[in-house]
């Protein structure tokens, strides 16, 4: 689907995650459209990086605030400081998460709540918090970076594809409650893309090589998602053969069990 380039002049754009990868790509993307960017993350000396580069891209001041995405506490105190020193949000895009592929038998179930808490619980604190403010303005988006994982499940992903379905599952209703308020909501699920995610998520260092016929580049992604901004995009999923398997997978799900257990295992 052809999307044209959207004008962002003067919108406030926060991104979550945004000191690497997907979410620094999604930064630029936004910077280019002379957004106002605000990067958040926690590593603090990337997204000083990150706003220093956006900020020469549009004709605005980027910002950036150090963020732990799983602290209630800390989302509302960088939420406070978005408001007063920029200004009312007009696109969130969470895109901070992280995974961990291992056998459920052998997952340490500390980490899996911290994976919740930092995919889905992080997620919703700072969706509640702009979507009380875009609600009572009657406008804004909101994007919530998802996976594959959320529609189809694969062999040593299970906490992380439990938090993807969680994220899938809370934008679909989230975006049924908040479209007569003025509010857009898009999910995006992307399969594997050649990031630093993978640094901590496969511990073999394998597993990009071994899916590399279905990886995507952060920057086309990146583009996609950004020239949807402010649209009524539903969902965005990539790639296209992934979107098809994920499809034929509920529709057929004996099938759909045969190729997420063999064709797609190779984690």
């Amino acid at each position: 689907m052809f999307l044209p380039k959207v004008d962002l002049t003067g919108k406030v754009v926060v991104i979550t995650g945004g000191s690497a990868g997907l979410g620094e790509q999604i930064a630029y993307e936004a910077a280019k459209r002379n957004a106002i960017v605000v990067v958040c993350a926690r590593r603090i000396n990337l997204i000083g990086k990150v706003r220093e580069a956006c900020t020469l891209l549009s004709n605005f001041e980027a910002h950036s605030f150090q963020l732990d995405i799983g602290n209630p506490d800390n989302v509302e105190e960088v939420y406070e400081k978005i408001t007063e020193d920029v200004g009312a949000v007009d696109i969130l895009v969470n895109c901070a998460g992280f995974g961990l592929f291992r056998n459920f038998t052998d997952f340490d179930l500390s980490v899996a709540e911290e994976m919740f808490r930092v995919n889905v619980l992080g997620l919703m604190y700072m969706t509640q918090k702009i979507a009380i403010d875009m609600a009572e303005r009657q406008t804004g988006h909101i994007v919530n970076i998802a996976s594959q994982a959320a529609k189809m499940a694969t062999v040593k992903s299970t906490i992380y594809s439990a938090t993807k379905f969680a994220v899938l599952g809370f934008s679909n209703a989230l975006r049924l409650e908040l479209k007569p308020l003025g509010v857009k909501v898009t999910t995006v699920n992307p399969g594997p893309i050649a990031t630093n995610f993978f640094d901590i998520a496969d511990e073999s260092g394998d597993y990009l090589a071994n899916v590399n016929w279905l990886v995507l580049q952060p920057q086309p992604l990146a583009e996609k998602i950004v020239n949807s901004f402010n649209t009524n995009r539903r969902e965005i999923n990539a790639p296209g053969i992934l979107e098809v398997a994920s499809k034929a997978y509920l529709l057929f799900p004996r099938i759909g069990d045969y190729f997420a257990g063999n064709m797609f295992n190779t984690k």
